[in-house]
């Protein structure tokens, strides 16, 4: 098993791994929503929460004080939200807020246990149907808690609901929040400005890692592929660990061999960018060529049966650039033909290719750029031949 913290060697950390928020042109946009017009976007799908974001956490009494707040006009936070096309926004940040008015007008709070249950409904329907809203397994009746000022003198809002603010309803519904609209300008068909953003924002949290963030913006049947490779034995065999990443930088590393292998002839850096336009692309990628991928990786897999356990790894640490250079080798030839491997690869193929003085050259400075990239993945082809 690889020891350590770090399992993965990955030559683009520190490198790439991280956005370059300076090469994107990005525009930020106030608005200011009423809190009907809020609702209605949620209602309607406008409005997603990214698969990313950790789930509603309020409880009933800071839902409640966030209510009262708009009624009496005491100035809430700003909401920030990234536009990913014409009217669809991703809440980026904001979340609590949104839902809690969200649950206010349903006059329906959400059950603690039920919340990850909801958030996977929620992000299918792009709502909650009316027949949850009204299970009382899932839900509990939204009354504003709030304490009391002074003892003997209740706070005049106090369990009420929404249908029963009476002449606050209106107070309360055309209340302003400020929005920011974040809209990445260019370049185009490459959301990579959103993760710079999250992160920029929710600073007092836990950095999320690219794959986690494109896990959920780019989730396909291709992916649904790769989470099947990634529990595989045979390639938990190739990583040395028996346990998929916690990060999901495994999950990474399969989609960096496929992306290199279909698009490898057009790779540019940043990976993060190569990466995300070629998750985006394999989202209308067609049943047919699943299948197809999936039957071929799962011949490389049996190709490599012969490997040792760790093979891959270097230094104590499995090499992704040793890795992807062997797998898009070993594959040129048969996603060329549209066929499967059928020969066993040899423990030497691998070490030829670690020894390769231009492979280890291609690896030392820019290993990222485009001409080490290519050089890595020639010499491999070169190195394996007709194995």
């Amino acid at each position: 098993m690889i020891q350590g913290i770090e399992k993965f060697e990955d030559y683009a950390d520190g490198e790439d791994a991280e956005v370059q928020i300076d090469e994107y042109d990005i525009s930020a946009v106030p608005n200011d929503f009423n809190v009907l017009t809020i609702n209605n976007f949620i209602e309607s799908g406008a409005l997603r929460i990214p698969g990313f974001q950790r789930n509603y956490v309020w409880d009933i009494g800071r839902a409640s004080k966030l209510v009262e707040s708009l009624i009496l006009g005491i100035p809430v936070p700003q909401v920030f939200l990234y536009e990913v096309e014409r009217n669809k926004f991703y809440v980026i940040d904001g979340q609590q807020r949104l839902m809690s008015i969200y649950y206010f007008i349903k006059q329906r709070f959400p059950r603690k246990d039920k919340r990850s249950e909801l958030r996977g409904i929620f992000n299918e329907e792009g709502r909650i149907p009316l027949h949850i809203i009204d299970n009382d397994d899932y839900f509990e009746n939204f009354r504003l808690k709030l304490p009391e000022a002074l003892p003997n003198s209740p706070n005049k809002f106090k369990d009420l609901s929404f249908n029963t603010l009476d002449k606050y309803k209106s107070q309360f519904e055309l209340r302003t929040i400020r929005n920011i609209i974040i809209k990445q300008n260019s370049p185009s068909g490459d959301d990579s400005s959103m993760y710079e953003v999250f992160n920029r924002l929710n600073t007092g949290g836990i950095n999320l890692r690219p794959q986690e963030i494109r896990l959920s913006m780019y989730h396909s049947d291709f992916y649904e592929i790769l989470y099947r490779v990634n529990i595989d034995i045979r390639w938990r065999k190739l990583v040395g660990d028996n346990t998929p990443d916690l990060h999901l930088k495994d999950l990474e590393i399969l989609l960096r061999g496929f992306a290199l292998l279909v698009d490898g002839d057009g790779y540019a850096p940043s990976m993060v960018k190569f990466l995300n336009h070629f998750s985006r692309k394999m989202k209308s990628n067609s049943s047919e060529n699943n299948r197809y991928y999936l039957s071929l990786i799962e011949s490389f897999l049996d190709a490599c049966g012969d490997l040792p356990s760790g093979v891959f790894a270097k230094y104590g640490r499995f090499n992704v650039a040793l890795f992807e250079a062997v797998f898009v080798a070993a594959c040129g030839g048969a996603i060329n033909d549209r066929t499967l491997l059928h020969d066993k690869l040899k423990p030497e193929y691998v070490q030829a290719v670690w020894e390769d003085q231009a492979f280890v050259d291609a690896l030392k400075e820019g290993t990222t750029q485009t001409k080490n990239v290519v050089t890595r993945l020639q010499r491999a082809k070169a190195l394996l031949g007709g194995f």
